[in-house]
């Protein structure tokens, strides 16, 4: 039997507030259709704003979802529902800044059972898994050391990449320890050891990073985890 044929045209959600001065949003088109001109496929994406996914139908036929930069959302439960969409459906997901944060939260509500998982920007109470960095990241590039074999490091090529952040929070100290034993595995470091980067095993493409290397669209520059993420969705 023939192995069926690669789609033509790709579907992506993004998944996030749209705000034309952020600057990841301003970027995230442009590495998106760098990417399909790279990757050789049509991409068509649509932006969900997190008050109008309410249900799983919201995202059915998306061949991919990017949960992008720019929280709090106005809608924490969209975007945490669209993650946990992906995570259980099998679909390639990218989760940059606000996104990898809410994969952590996701994750740690429904897999770890952690009911009171939160975010330290939006809560006081519970289990804060995302907490403030110990120094601001707002617009800061740094040097990212990637675990080998992993789906980054397969993209960019490489073991050590730098790339430029623009926030203030970041998996919780305390949370780390159970992430060694867990699925949802870190697969890059800043050069204090701090996560930067995450992977779920088990899983076809689920990556989260705190860096928007998105980015690098705007100085023509290629995003290798954008193509990465397309090429997932096509299989």
């Amino acid at each position: 039997m023939s192995p069926l044929p690669l789609k033509e045209t790709l579907r992506v959600a993004l998944v996030g507030d749209y705000n034309s001065t952020v600057i990841a949003h301003q970027a995230i088109p442009l590495a998106l259709d760098n990417a399909a001109e790279y990757v050789d496929v049509t991409v068509d994406y649509d932006w969900l704003p997190t008050p109008e996914v309410t249900s799983p139908e919201d995202l059915v036929g998306y061949d991919a979802i990017w949960c992008v930069p720019a929280s709090p959302y106005q809608n924490e439960d969209g975007a945490l529902l669209a993650i946990r969409y992906a995570r259980e459906n099998q679909i390639p997901f990218l989760g940059t800044c606000g996104g990898f944060q809410h994969a952590i939260i996701e994750y740690a509500r429904n897999v770890l059972d952690w009911h009171d998982a939160g975010h330290a920007e939006t809560s006081r109470d519970g289990r804060l898994v995302i907490g403030p960095l110990s120094c601001s990241l707002v617009e800061k590039s740094d040097a990212i050391e990637l675990k080998a074999g992993s789906l980054i490091a397969e993209a960019y090529g490489r073991s050590q990449i730098e790339e430029g952040y623009h926030c203030n929070y970041g998996i919780a100290d305390f949370f780390t320890a159970h992430l060694a034993s867990s699925q949802l595995q870190p697969t890059g470091w800043d050069n204090h050891g701090e996560i930067r980067v995450v992977e779920l095993r088990g899983h076809p493409f689920f990556v989260g990073t705190l860096f928007q290397h998105e980015r690098n669209a705007l100085k023509d520059k290629p995003a290798p985890l954008v193509e990465a993420f397309l090429k997932a969705a096509l299989l």
